[in-house]
């Protein structure tokens, strides 16, 4: 074998090794990152099964994997991206964005809040906004629409997060973390959310089999009956979850433009109520800070309602239309 050869074999074998420090660097740290949106990662999966309620079982699995394309859409072709340019050429706007979001999180979950209250005040108020969709075709588009759009403001909310945990380096291993992290979570997420909508089926099926021993028949019943307890537990998981998400995401934008004492008073009860039982000071800390997020969000996100109502929602109707007549105009 020449020499010539061997040096050149020995320089790949020196570019693979580099190349696989590098995706074991970019897995590491799409790990981190990853780890650091848990709350908003929980929010999106106990959120996403109430979209599906009510559907026939055989339409349960393609709802779920049209809301799926839709967040990977969401998160490769629009936020990543817009991540990426934001942060090198207008850095400052990502915080307000990121609040506008979070506004719009503590909107949808007191909706829900009112909707389960106030019923035909909260029909009163869809029937203002109107459909969603720009041509939803039946139920089920526009209940996918509604659920690509929620996702799209918890996906930013993802990707902000993983951007922000970044060290800073190359623009395109940042790139490759972040749509690391967009597939992982989008595949885990909905992963679990079809396991969800499909239990009681798995349920019946076990219920039904004679070839299950009387264990197994008895497992099945039991996951029959805990079904409408778990969707209903996970509805109400995650219309906390939007509030408290939202009001957090608009209590950290506050600390960065709002007044000091604003951060200072949060912090001071926190550490305050950790102090009363030091063996779970952090459990307590953290409680502190949910619970003031969550009233920070039941407030603005009633406060959106109106504003939504009467101002947004004739908007987007009068937009609606002129799109539609648009798409509609011969060519």
């Amino acid at each position: 074998m020449s020499i010539g050869l061997i040096g050149l074999l020995d320089d790949i074998a020196a570019i693979a090794k580099v190349a696989a420090a590098s995706l074991d660097d970019v897995a590491s740290q799409a790990a981190r990152a990853g780890a650091k949106a848990a709350g908003v990662v929980i929010d999106d999966t106990a959120v996403t099964p109430g979209y599906v309620i009510g559907f026939e079982p055989k339409r349960e699995l393609p709802i779920v994997g049209r809301i799926a394309a839709g967040s990977l859409r969401n998160k490769l072709l629009i936020l990543l991206p817009a991540a990426l340019v934001l942060s090198y050429f207008l850095p400052w706007t990502i915080t307000p964005l990121l609040m506008l979001g979070g506004v719009y999180l503590c909107y949808e979950g007191v909706e829900k809040v009112l909707e389960a209250v106030m019923p035909h005040q909260a029909h009163q108020h869809e029937a203002q906004l109107g459909s969603v969709a720009l041509n939803a075709q039946s139920v089920e588009d526009e209940k996918v629409a509604s659920a690509i759009k929620t996702d799209f403001i918890l996906s930013a909310e993802i990707m902000a997060i993983t951007l922000a945990a970044l060290p800073a380096g190359s623009i395109w291993k940042q790139a490759l973390v972040l749509a690391v992290v967009a597939i992982g979570i989008t595949v885990a997420v909905y992963g679990v959310v079809a396991l969800i909508v499909k239990a009681d089926d798995v349920g019946v099926g076990l219920a039904r089999s004679d070839r299950a021993s009387a264990v197994g028949r008895a497992l099945g019943r039991g996951i029959v009956r805990s079904m409408p307890v778990l969707l209903k537990l996970l509805s109400v998981i995650g219309t906390a979850a939007m509030i408290w998400v939202g009001g957090g995401i608009i209590l950290h934008g506050l600390e960065v433009y709002g007044p000091p004492a604003i951060e200072h008073a949060v912090k001071a009860a926190a550490e305050a109520a950790a102090h009363t039982v030091p063996p779970v000071a952090a459990i307590l800390e953290w409680v502190v800070e949910a619970a003031i997020s969550g009233v920070i969000g039941l407030l603005i996100g009633a406060a959106s309602i109106p504003v939504v109502g009467f101002v947004l929602g004739p908007a987007w109707k009068r937009l609606k239309h002129l799109l539609q007549r648009r798409q509609n105009r011969p060519a």
